[in-house]
């Protein structure tokens, strides 16, 4: 053929090697290019009749212009006959076996242009291996998902399973054999750059033309369906820790309830020293029994209600909730809201809370021993104010601050962070007409900016 077919998408030549693979995989059949019963019928039956006509033809001008011939003469006439016969039926019948090939050739070229087609769409990664897993296909699905480009991966063995899954796969294969399919079973790949993927692998036999048995393996990237699930299952597991945490602090009330009951009475007939260290563990009571009861209204979901609320007294609030964890790493908090004193924002108060809760908790974990929160305000004009929560901790790698707003997303380590805080705030924060954004560097801290519009009882009245 004088054809070069190209692969689509690719514009790559047809070369000879990939012609014989073609072959070899049964998408090319030379045996079967119209050489059937029929062609065969037809071509003798139109060369039978050629002949016939040529014969008739001859017999009439002989009988018209050379029938006074000599027999010397006559057998010359009969010898041209039969060449002429010949070179007839020989010039026919190569015509008509070009003209079949030539309409078998572009039938084969649009089926196999239809094959190349049909794998290059699929959203699938295909790759066609033999028993030594040696690549003979490799579609563009597979290219993306692996990273190894065609030329990379035709001809050489596969190279997109992990050590531990080799195993694995030699089962699969003699599944394969013995005659089930393997469908939609989940494993795990590699990339080119040696990163890991979950996806989801199918593996079926493969017929062609040869007796040598190939496999077909199909796989579809799920690692967002993996990593989904994970969250899933982590949230659900936060959800029952939070419903524990809720009974655990409603069966503390009521001891905590007593005991406090009988140190006042206690300390209402003590004197002296004894009477100052019941004080003091009366306050210790009251601390826990302050807990308990935050711990309680957080676990709760009420229908949120938003009224004029003053920051201070909502940041006081937080600080008595954290302020086990404060004390515990010595971190110097300052809070500092004069700028904004008496300013209200509409706001439903535990949806602020739990905004202040998450923007602190993160500070504290990023600050070590020692270190150091400031909380400030400002105003925006007229219309907003807003709040800075800065701290010296470990800051934020600049590759990871696009993602930090993604729920499920964290920097932390595994079992102290759910990656839905910032998430969560940032909800709130739309939820109340405001907005926040981050600056920040390693080791160099972290700066939170959160914007909230100002309450004003002219505004609302109107």
């Amino acid at each position: 053929m004088n054809e070069t077919p190209q692969t689509p998408g690719k514009h790559k030549p047809w070369t000879k090697g990939r012609f014989s693979r073609e072959k070899r995989l049964g998408l090319w059949n030379e045996p079967g290019i119209r050489t059937g019963p029929w062609f065969w019928a037809t071509l003798t039956l139109s060369s039978i009749t050629i002949v016939s006509v040529v014969f008739l033809v001859w017999e009439l001008i002989e009988d018209h212009f050379f029938r006074n011939l000599n027999y010397r003469t006559l057998h010359y006439l009969y010898i041209t006959r039969g060449i002429v016969s010949s070179l007839l039926l020989a010039f026919w019948a190569a015509w008509y076996v070009l003209r079949e090939r030539r309409a078998s050739e572009q039938q084969l070229h649009e089926s196999r242009e239809h094959y190349r087609g049909l794998l290059e769409a699929s959203p699938g990664a295909v790759a066609l291996y033999d028993g030594d897993l040696v690549i003979l296909e490799w579609n563009a699905a597979a290219e993306r998902l692996y990273g190894f480009t065609k030329t990379e991966a035709l001809g050489h063995t596969l190279a997109t399973v992990p050590p531990d899954k080799e195993p694995e796969l030699q089962t699969f294969l003699d599944q394969v054999r013995g005659g089930h399919a393997v469908l939609d079973m989940e494993t795990k790949r590699i990339h080119k750059d040696g990163s890991s993927l979950d996806v989801q692998l199918s593996l079926l036999p493969f017929h062609g033309t040869s007796e040598q048995r190939s496999f077909l393996e199909v796989t579809n990237d799920i690692r967002e369906r993996v990593r989904l699930r994970q969250a899933l299952l982590q949230l659900e597991k936060l959800t029952t820790m939070g419903q524990m945490a809720a009974g655990t602090a409603h069966h503390l009330n009521t001891p905590l309830a007593s005991m406090l009951l009988r140190v006042q009475m206690l300390r209402s007939s003590a004197k002296g020293t004894a009477a100052a260290e019941l004080e003091q563990l009366e306050n210790n009571i009251q601390f826990c029994q302050q807990f308990v009861r935050r711990l309680l209204d957080f676990s709760r979901r009420p229908q949120p209600v938003k009224q004029p609320e003053p920051l201070g007294g909502t940041l006081e609030s937080v600080v008595s909730f954290l302020s086990p964890q404060i004390h515990r790493k010595r971190t110097r908090l300052t809070v500092d809201l004069a700028a904004t004193d008496g300013d209200k924002v509409l706001a439903d108060r535990s949806q602020i809370e739990a905004l202040f809760i998450i923007l602190l908790s993160n500070s504290l974990d990023a600050v070590s021993l020692d270190g150091s929160i400031a909380v400030r305000s400002c105003r925006r004009g007229m219309e907003w104010m807003e709040i800075e929560i800065a701290d010296d901790g470990c800051g934020i790698d600049p590759a990871d601050m696009p993602r930090v707003f993604q729920p499920f997303f964290s920097t932390k380590p595994v079992g102290k962070g759910t990656g839905l805080g910032l998430a969560l705030a940032s909800n709130i924060l739309q939820e109340h007409g405001g907005s926040m954004r981050i600056e920040s560097k390693p080791q160099q801290g972290t700066k939170v900016l959160i914007e909230l519009p100002v309450w004003r009882e002219e505004t609302q009245s109107r």
